[in-house]
Parts: structure tokens; sequence; C-alpha cells
């Protein structure tokens, strides 16, 4: 079992940038491919970004495409993600998601643990 912390969230002006951060505990972080998602109010949650295991493989959401980064540190139990040119379209909740297999997917049903979430606000 593991569990998930994120932070980093905020308030942030578009064209702005956030990091956000996803500590894990346990020492099987490793096993874990990992998944951002974001909900916005009124909205279902979405697929955001995902990596795999070693860090060797992503995969995004159009919606994130040359804007976002997804990374991870297994030495520290840590997967971010690097959000640039942040538009008021991308206001939601964070969070983020573990995965106790090889492969990384896009549904939500695929994850088997979850963080409580980070709030990013942008403004206009």
């Amino acid at each position: 079992q593991v569990q998930l912390v994120e932070s980093g969230g905020g308030l942030v002006q578009a064209g702005g940038s956030l990091r956000l951060s996803c500590a894990a505990s346990g020492r099987t972080f490793s096993s874990y491919a990992m998944g951002w998602f974001r909900q916005a109010p009124g909205k279902e949650r979405e697929f955001v970004a995902a990596i795999n295991r070693s860090g060797g493989s992503t995969n995004y959401a159009d919606s994130g495409k040359g804007r976002f980064t997804i990374s991870r540190d297994n030495a520290k139990n840590t997967v971010y993600l690097q959000m640039n040119s942040l538009e008021p379209e991308d206001t939601a909740v964070y969070y983020c998601a573990a995965r106790m297999a090889v492969t990384m997917v896009v549904l939500t049903a695929g994850y088997n643990y979850w963080g409580q979430g980070t709030q990013v606000t942008v403004s206009s």
C-alpha cells in the first residue's frame, strides 16, 4: 500500500508556472506507475499526465502537451508535474495517483491509490 501527498498548488496568473509534487510513502515507489489527474468544479476527473515505473516513458493529455512535464525521482519517492504557460482553463484540483503495474493508463479506474489533491487556480 502507498500513501500519496500532493503539494505545490496555489494561485498564479495566466502565463505563469507551478510545479506540483507528490510524495509517496513506502519503500516500493519504483513499483508503481504514476499519474496526474485534475477535476474542475462541475466536471469529471480527467487525465493530465502519466509516467511509467522507471520514468523512461510518459504520456500526456492533449491539453497539456508542450506545457506540462511529468517526472519522477525514485530515490526521493516523489513524482512531479511542471506546469508552464498556465491558462484559466487549467484551474482545478490536481490529484496524483499510483498504479502497481509496469504500464501507464489514462483511466481513473486504472489507479489503485489517490492523494487528497492540491488546488491550482489560474487568474486571467
